[in-house]
């Protein structure tokens, strides 16, 4: 069932003990906001306080102004944990807040069941039978995909990349760490079976602002299920900025581009999506005169990921994307902060992780093919539902359906990622998707090849 919960933030024992200002979410944007009409300090700002009425001393400081200024709204902290959303419905958030602080429960990490599936009445499905029959489908072969994967490994530990020394270390850490590992091998391939329309958890911490985007966006959205959420926020809004209440509403431009946004989806899906999957693309823009030796040595205090990278790179733009990718991929890459993402979830095939399987064990890719042929039918079936304009066509999909995907950004934060990516304890596949994209780059920029600091993927 879904629920929203806002949680206020307290000062810590040593905050308190440093007698330290606390101050509601409203009251430190207006306080904050106070600086920009003169410089009296913030001490002379909290003597305005009324300790017995803090929501009136918002507007004796500084009266919120009208959402024009809405940087001024960016001062105004709210967290919040959204329990029982679908997958794609916490896709969707992330698309529209890409900056905010927050987690999700990890379909890498936590097996899922069949009680999970959000009802189809919250979806806003129409053939209910139909679809929860397939989706019962689904998740039978996410179970049984997850018992061959484990079998698989069980028998033959090296698919895994655990380090040897581990596998023989006998001590109880290391036995625990080596069931994780083996856990997330199975999960990392199973979950390409599972459906979007199954349950997740997302916190999420950002600024009023934010939410109140993010609220414009939910109800203005014509799925029941982004309505819902979008009413629960702005529900649990009204307690830390009510202020921000008025704007929290569903907007005309807004549904207006997302009605232009579907239709261009439904236009794409009626002349054919199908395609190879996982083309790389690449376009890298330096600035006028930079050469590549350039964006190489931009590249010399780069000791780790977190390392500072040059100007140059800085100022290089790069888009890269993928002509088809799975959604269960474009989850994770979608949440990287910086730039913009593009994905038209027009289908353009499956992916249930058929690579994976070691030649000497070709019997197991035969009993994964009934199971393919499900998640085939689920991926056309949302494709057909999207040609014929059901925006409900995103809760026929699985975490196998691909989309192209592509991201717009500079190279130093391509680079970033890609590192990211292809690390410790990256998934495999996207450690793929990047690896690719890295290759046309070191086509392009030859120099850098070894000073990007490029991982193995290997599991932590």
């Amino acid at each position: 069932m879904m629920h929203v919960t806002q949680v206020a933030i307290r000062p810590s024992r040593a905050s308190e003990l440093a007698g330290r200002p606390a101050l509601t979410p409203e009251l430190l944007a207006a306080s904050g906001a106070r600086y920009s009409r003169n410089n009296e300090g913030l001490r002379s700002i909290l003597s305005k306080i009324n300790p017995s009425d803090l929501e009136k001393s918002v507007d004796s400081i500084f009266r919120m102004v009208d959402y024009g200024h809405q940087s001024i709204a960016d001062m105004v902290p709210a967290a919040m944990f959204m329990d029982g959303i679908s997958i794609w419905l916490a896709y969707y958030i992330w698309t529209l807040c890409p900056t905010a602080g927050g987690q999700e429960s990890s379909t890498r990490y936590i097996k899922i069941s069949l009680d999970g599936l959000i009802a189809p009445e919250t979806l806003g499905i129409r053939e209910v039978s139909e679809w929860r029959e397939l989706m019962e489908q689904c998740f039978g072969a996410y179970q049984s995909s997850l018992k061959l994967w484990e079998s698989l490994a069980a028998a033959n530990p090296a698919l895994m990349g655990i380090p040897q020394s581990l596998l023989d270390d006998p001590s109880d850490a290391a036995r625990k760490k080596v069931a994780r590992m083996s856990r997330n091998y199975a999960f990392d391939r199973a979950r390409y079976f599972l459906p979007a329309g199954a349950a997740t958890n997302v916190m999420l911490i950002m600024s009023a602002r934010g939410w109140v985007h993010l609220c414009q966006h939910l109800l203005s959205q014509p799925l029941p299920e982004a309505q819902r959420l979008g009413e629960l926020i702005r529900s649990e809004l009204e307690i830390p900025a009510p202020r921000m209440l008025k704007h929290a509403q569903a907007v005309e431009p807004v549904r207006e581009a997302i009605a232009s946004d579907f239709e261009k989806r439904v236009q794409l899906a009626r002349a054919g999506t199908s395609c190879a999957s996982a083309i790389p693309s690449l376009a890298v823009l330096p600035p006028e005169g930079v050469t590549p030796e350039e964006l190489a040595r931009d590249l010399a205090c780069h000791t780790n990921r977190y390392a500072p990278i040059g100007a140059s790179l800085q100022r290089t733009s790069v888009r890269f994307g993928w002509s088809a990718i799975g959604f269960a991929e474009i989850r994770d890459l979608n949440r990287h902060r910086t730039g913009t993402k593009y994905c038209p979830q027009v289908p353009r095939g499956f992916y249930f992780a058929a690579d994976q399987i070691p030649a000497a064990n070709s019997e197991s890719g035969a009993v994964l093919q009934p199971h393919a042929a499900i998640g085939r039918r689920a991926t056309e079936s949302a494709v057909r539902r999207l040609r014929e304009g059901d925006p409900a066509h995103v809760y026929w999909a699985l975490l196998g359906t691909e989309y192209p995907f592509e991201h717009v950004t500079t190279a130093d934060k391509f680079i970033y990622e890609a590192e990211l990516r292809t690390g410790v304890g990256a998934h495999f596949r996207y450690a793929k998707h990047l690896r690719d994209a890295l290759a046309l780059f070191y086509q392009r920029f030859p120099s850098t090849k070894g000073l990007i600091l490029e991982g193995g993927a290997e599991p932590e």
